[in-house]
This record gives C-alpha cells, structure tokens and sequence, in this order.
C-alpha cells in the first residue's frame, strides 16, 4: 500500500498510520487527524494556495465545479483541506468545542464590515446554497460557509486520483440532509451511492473488515436519513457481517424490579466482537479494562427508583447448545466491551427496528437490549451520547422513567464542550461521528424544547424555540397558550424586516428595530415565513401559499404542500391533485404529500393514478391496518387477496397464529400458487426458537410463539399445504423442522419429511433418468445438488439411530444415496473440487460400518 493510500485510509478512520513517511502533506493530513483545524487551514502554504478569489467564486457558484486537480499531489491537498473544513463544521455544530479561528482567516480575506466578503453575507449565500429540494437549510448553523467549502474542495477532486473522495462526497450529503427542515432526495445526477459502492467493492472484508464495515454502515445512515428505512436495514445487517460481530437477540431469566421475588424470561442482545481493539478507539484505558475515565465521557444518570432496578439482573444459568454465544448466555450481564463500531451498528439497528416497527411498548422492549448493550461499555465520548439519547427517548413515555429521560437529555445539551479540558479531545469525539446517526447541537436543544412541550412546561420550550429561532414551533407554542395574535405578529415581524434577532423576540415583539436592521434571508426561507402566515390566516391562506410559490421560483415544495392540503379540505380535487403532483415531484421523500395525492385521486375517481400515489406511502400503521382488515373479512371471507393481505400484516405485527390460519385460507382457495414458502418457513422459526418444554401457562402468555404456536402451524402444514404441495422441498425441510421440535419429537417422521425434501431437489433432478439432466446442469446447480446430499446424509447420522424403525439401517440408506448420486454426475462433474469431499463422505460411512 502506498504512502498516498495510507494517508487516505488513516483520514478515513481518523487513525494515524505511524508507517507513513514524512512529508509535507502526510504532516497536513496528520494535522486533519488530530483535529488541529487552526494549523491545517489557516497556518500552512498549502491552504494560503488553494483558497484563492477563484476558488470564491466557484465555491458560491450553484452548480459544483468540474474537477480541477492538475496533479496527484494537488488532488490529495485539496481532499485534505476538505476533510479539515468539513470536520471544522461538524466540530462546531455537533460535537464542540468552538474553534480559534473564522471562515474569514480559512478565506483569506478582510473582516472590515466594508468589504463585500465578509462572514455574515458569506454565510447567508451558503445557507441558500445548501438548500435542496425546496427544503431551507438551518440559518442559524455556525460557519455553513465551511461546509460549502468542503463540498466544493470533493468535487474539485478526481475519484481516479483520490478514491475516498466518494465516501467524502457522501459524508457531505449526509450532513447536508440534517440541515434540512425535511429530508430532500439526492438530485437526479447524483452518484454519490454508487461511487462508494464501487469504492467498497476495492476493499476485502477480510483484509480491512473495519473500513468496508463503515462505507456499509454509513450508506445506511444516508437511507435511513432520507427515511428509505428498509434499505438501511439491510445495510446494517451487512456491515455487522463485515466487521464479524456476533449477535443474537434472545431471552435470559432475571429481575427487574426490587421486589421480584421470582426470576423471569428477559429479552436480552448476546453480542461480541471480532475487530480488534487499538489506542485510539476510546477515550483512555486502564492497564486491566477497556473503561475510559469517567470524566471523559457524558454522565450517565442514575435511576435512583424506589422500585425498578438501576438495570436488569440476570441470573446465571446453563447456556443453550444451538447458539453460537453460548458462553455469552451464561452470564449475560457479565459480557465483554464491544469494538465502537460494532456499538455504532448496534445503536442504528436500534432506530431501524424503531422505523420498521408499530409505535407500542413491544418496539420499545425490543428496543433496549440493543441500547443497554452499548451503555453497558462506555468506549467513546460520540458513541456514548447516542446511546444515552436513544435511552432517553425510550424512557420518555413510562411514568416511572420519565425524570430521568428529561433529565438526562438536558445532560447531554449542557454538557457540549466549548473547551478541550473537561471532556475527551476533539479528535476522539470526531472518529465515529460520521457512524452515528448523532444529532446536531440545535436538533438536541429542538429536542428538548419537544420534551418540555409534550409535558407541559410551554414557557421553557417557548424560550428555547425563540433562541433557536425555529418560527414554526415558536407559533405552536403561542397556539398552545391560545394566544395565536401574538404568533402572527411574530411572522409578520420576521417578512417585513422588524425583528432581526432572537434576543429581539424573546423581548415579546414589544419593540421593533429599524428598517436598516431587517433580516437577511434566502428565498427558501422566506417563503416558509409565508405558508407559516397562511397556516395562521387561512382567510388568506391561498394569497400566501401562491406569495411563497412564485417567491421561491416555484421551488417551495411546502407552499405547494400547504395548497394542496388546503384545496383537499374545501372538496376542490382538481385543485389539489395539481398542487399536490408538483410537490412530490419537488421532494417525494415526505408520505404524507403522497397519501392526500392518492385520496384526491379517488375522490375524482382516477384509479390507475390513486394506486401509483399510494405505493409510494410506507405501511406505517400496521395494528390498525391489521384490524380493520380482520374486520373487513366479515363481509369479504371467499376474497384470497384480503386474506394474503391480512395475512402479511398479521405476519408484521406479530400475529403469527392468525398469519398460519390466513395462509390456510389462501391455499385453500388458491392452491398451490398461493402458498408463501418464506411464511412458512418465518412460522416455523416462531415456533421453534420457543421451548417445547414450556409450561401451559407459559404458552398462553405467549401465544404467538414455541408451544402455542405449534397447533396452528401444524395443522396449516399437515392438513392444508402438505395435501396440496408435494414437490416443494422447502415446504418439506420446514416441516421436518417442526417434527424434530415436537414432545416428544417425532424422529422417524422427520427422517422422512428430510428425504421427502431431497427427493424434490436439484439433486434427485440430477440423479433422475440415470444423470440425464447432467448434462445440461450448471456448477451452481451441481454445488447446491452436493449439499443437498450432505444434509440429507447428516440428517440420517443425526437422526437415524433416534428412530424406532430406522435404527442402524440409517448407515445404508446413506450409502446408497451417495453412491446413487456419485454414478449419475461421474462424467460431468468427476473433476470438481466438489468431488473429493463426495468420495470422503463415502468412506466415512463404510468405515462406521465397519466398526
């Protein structure tokens, strides 16, 4: 690896590779690790080079430059320089501390109020530059200019001469998204996604586990940002895979409260690590623990309740032999220090099951082991603060937790470091803030101010709204006091220029400033004042939503959001299918637009058009959806689509045995084509990670899995799919599965069901007519026929000798197989590495019948 490729991975990681030589640049990109953004953009030739007038200009252009490295060297200053500006910006809105420095000394230019680049101008351009998809951007988000700078320094540099750049690119978009009021999608022309799923595909898993662990993560970050939540469910999965970590979501007996007296099942996430642990993955350790100092990390709040234990007791016991944790099991509250990327996977998994989910106190319990696990080991300052966040937020809606849930997210508000002696260095606190989905300084506080809302306290959520100057709340909290007056005066004062600043407003409007102090503000911003006023005047309401419209350059996607909404509650469809269309062509990331589109739709009876509308809405409420279905089948039983319906949505939200009884009903009526194998199968799974032991009572606490769910499985297997299905060899494994777990386990019957499954396989097809279909057979195929025959031959060791009638005569039947197999596929396939394995397998079973 080259000292250029080095410096690209260490500025990724925000690692030092000590094996890089000296030089000029590796001691700039040194400066970028270490967080020393003075020194890097301000104090060195490089930076005096790059940020020129020219470059100004093309960084307060519209459209991004066109690469313009002239050399490798060039290219690699300019993503260095990137990497500084962008991480400057992050320090300074997210993890703190303030620096020592402007936009104007990074610029190179004069601070005389006179000159017409100055920080404030220059910072009201960048807030209209970041802009997008009729979205504005925060305006009061510190030195935006540097992320603006940032973004034009990645495009300048070539993916051929810098191939991080593409994830660079990427980090920009994301953090440009938490800028936004809503999600926007990423332009048309964009390939941001695709360039870093090319730049994953250069790296192995093998060699740099933890790199190609982040590029997964973080494309899931970015969907899960833009609310594509089941993409980035699959992203986390993989890059849980990537880095090796393994996990299990189980249950374990213990206590949760002070007072139980007897031990119960708990659910709990078993996780350990593969990657290893370096110097800089936390904040400082001891000699004998991977524990920082507790002074460098937020404050973890104590519960200190009269009844609920600080955290659950778990008692030791035997673990299980099926899982691959075992040792884990034992003691689950005794686990090792995960890696902090494998805690940053666990903490995104943690908001995907929150997304993927209906909003009920089962999200909510399924939800804390994955929090519990991470805060359990405090590893990093970032890492930390969104485990605690995410605690928090659970802990919101339980009277008992509630303080501290407030509590501890006031915690995390004060304690944003504006100074490197208290808390962990800059540095550290900037590793894995691209890994987390780790809010800004002003969403935390925005945050806040919801809390004290939805409590009550409107004064303390009304002063934070006002400095944060996020109008639209501010006139919430005024309607909440029923002095909805005084909102309008407020919106009225911000469009016509008397109230510049926040302090101002805090004042209650009760002053005004002169018309040489009005407020500076970019299109976008202004024409969300005007549909805040046509919210608050809906008299004259249509005049303001079309003002901001034609305002913005008809880019405003909330104006046409708003007369759209306003045109569907006066009955006027044609109206507002118009303005509804333009605004999901603006920003088709928001539901909602989509959802009153296709209601409009219907109610002019354009069907083809309401169904394409409806499809872009997520199945959010899926209880409801559940119910109103099971009631809809009252009057439409012979219908089998609502039943396939009701039966995916029961299969959603967890009702597994009125799942089993829909999937009946749909064979029943369609046959063979409407049966869902991966139902099945997602059936039987419920049904065996369950005890076959169970106690009855147990059971009908738990009536959608183990022990209560096996009679409805079971029927819908032996008495409606098997009868009609005989040659799907997952339907027969699923159901040799089922045989295996019964009390007492039916071994001869799932010996048969296992052959059963083989002889519908590619292998029986490759063996039938005496190897005919060989011939034309793939190698695919021909290793899928291999393993069949290694698991039908490990079912029969495994389960021969327990079956009655079966006994030692398992070790023939074997044979036979193997052999049967191995003189059809002789010709064609002798020579395959495959092959060997075959003929070991043939010897292994004459030698057991030897002895």
């Amino acid at each position: 690896m080259t000292d250029r490729n080095k410096i690209e991975k260490s500025l990724v990681l925000l690692t030092w590779d000590p094996s890089i030589d000296a030089s000029p640049l590796s001691t700039l990109a040194k400066h970028v690790v270490d967080a020393d953004f003075d020194q890097a953009l301000v104090k060195t030739d490089f930076a005096q080079k790059i940020f020129t007038p020219a470059f100004l200009d093309d960084a307060l252009r519209s459209d991004l430059p066109e690469t313009s490295s002239s050399s490798l060297e060039d290219s690699l200053t300019r993503l260095i320089l990137g990497i500084a500006a962008l991480h400057a910006f992050v320090q300074l809105n997210w993890t703190g501390p303030d620096l020592d420095f402007s936009v104007c000394d990074v610029l190179r230019m004069s601070s005389d109020s006179r000159s017409p680049h100055t920080e404030e101008p220059l910072h009201q351009k960048a807030i209209a530059l970041l802009a997008l998809g009729g979205e504005p951007a925060y305006h009061l988000a510190k030195s935006a200019m540097l992320l603006v700078v940032a973004r034009t320094l990645f495009a300048q540099v070539a993916i051929g001469d810098c191939p991080s750049v593409a994830l660079w690119r990427m980090r920009v978009a994301t953090i440009q998204q938490h800028l936004l009021d809503e999600p926007a999608p990423l332009p048309p022309t964009s390939t941001i996604v695709s360039d870093v799923q090319a730049l994953k595909a250069t790296y192995s898993m093998d060699a740099e586990p933890e790199l190609v662990a982040r590029l997964e993560l973080e494309l899931g970050l970015l969907e899960h940002t833009m609310r594509q939540d089941k993409t980035a469910g699959e992203y986390f999965v993989r890059a849980a895979r990537s880095s090796g970590m393994e996990y299990e979501l189980t249950g374990a007996m213990g206590r949760r409260t002070k007072f139980q007296q007897t031990d119960l099942t708990q659910l709990v996430l078993l996780a350990e690590s593969r990657l290893k642990f370096t110097e800089d993955d936390v904040t400082k350790r001891t000699a004998t623990d991977v524990q920082p100092e507790p002074e460098k990390i937020p404050e973890t709040l104590a519960l200190n309740d009269d009844t609920l234990l600080e955290q659950t007791a778990f008692t030791t016991s035997s673990p299980a032999a099926h899982t691959n944790l075992a040792h884990l099991a034992a003691n689950p509250g005794e686990q090792p220090a995960l890696h902090p990327i494998d805690q940053c996977i666990l903490l995104s998994m943690c908001l995907n099951v929150k997304n993927t989910s209906p909003v009920h106190g089962l999200t909510a319990e399924q939800m804390t082991p994955y929090v519990a696990r991470v805060i359990s080991h405090p590893q990093n300052w970032s890492v930390h603060t969104m485990a605690l966040l995410l605690r928090a937020r659970l802990e919101a809606n339980r009277t008992r937790t509630v303080e501290r849930a407030t509590l501890q997210l006031q915690a995390l508000v004060e304690q944003m470091p504006t100074t490197d002696s208290t808390v962990a260095p800059a540095k550290v606190r900037l590793r894995f803030v691209h890994a987390l989905p780790l809010p800004s300084k002003w969403e935390m506080e925005r945050e806040l101010a919801e809390r004290f809302l939805s409590l009550g306290i409107i004064r303390s959520a009304l002063e934070i709204f006002e400095r944060l100057e996020m109008w639209e709340e501010v006139v919430r909290c005024w309607q909440a006091l029923e002095k909805r007056d005084q909102g309008v005066r407020i919106v009225r004062g911000l469009l016509e220029g008397t109230i510049a600043e926040a302090d101002v407003v805090v004042a209650r409007g009760k002053q005004g400033t002169s018309d040489t102090h009005r407020t500076r503000m970019d299109r976008a911003r202004e024409a969300k004042l005007w549909c805040l006023l046509g919210d608050l005047e809906p008299e004259n309401a249509v005049e303001h939503y079309t003002h901001a419209w034609t305002l913005s350059g008809e880019t405003a996607g909330r104006a046409m959001r708003s007369l759209g909404g306003y045109h569907f509650a006066h009955a006027q469809y044609a109206d507002a299918i118009e303005c509804l269309t333009k605004a999901v062509a603006i920003n088709p990331l928001l539901t909602r637009s989509w959802f009153v589109l296709g209601c409009a739709h219907m109610r002019e009876e354009h069907w083809e058009d309401a169904r394409a509308a409806f499809k872009s809405v997520p199945f959010e409420n899926k209880l409801l959806a559940f119910r109103a279905l099971k009631q809809g089948l009252r009057a439409a039983y012979e219908n089998w689509r609502m039943w396939y319906n009701y039966m995916i949505v029961a299969m959603d939200v967890g009702e597994l045995s009125e799942a089993a009884r829909a999937l009946g009903r749909v064979v029943d009526m369609h046959g063979a084509d409407g049966l869902d194998i991966d139902v099945v199968e997602k059936l039987v799974d419920a049904v065996t990670r369950g005890d076959s032991d169970a106690a009855a009572e147990d059971a009908a606490n738990q009536p959608n899995s183990g022990r209560a769910l096996y009679r409805p499985v079971m029927h819908l297997l032996e008495d409606i799919v098997l009868p009609r299905i005989s040659t799907s060899p997952r339907v027969f494994r699923a159901y040799a599965r089922l045989l295996r777990w019964s009390t007492p386990p039916r071994w001869a019957d799932a010996l048969k069901a296992s052959m059963d499954a083989y002889r519908c396989g590619v292998a029986a097809e490759l063996e039938a007519d005496g190897g005919a279909a060989t011939a034309t057979a793939t190698t695919e195929q021909w290793r899928d026929a291999v393993g069949e025959v290694t698991d039908i031959v490990d079912a029969l060791r495994n389960f021969g000798p327990l079956a009655e009638d079966v006994g030692t005569k398992w070790k023939g039947q074997a044979r036979s197989v193997v052999r049967s197999f191995m003189s059809a596929n002789r010709e064609v396939f002798g020579e395959e590495k495959e092959w060997a394995q075959l003929e070991e397998m043939l010897v292994e079973l004459r030698r057991k019948d030897d002895d």
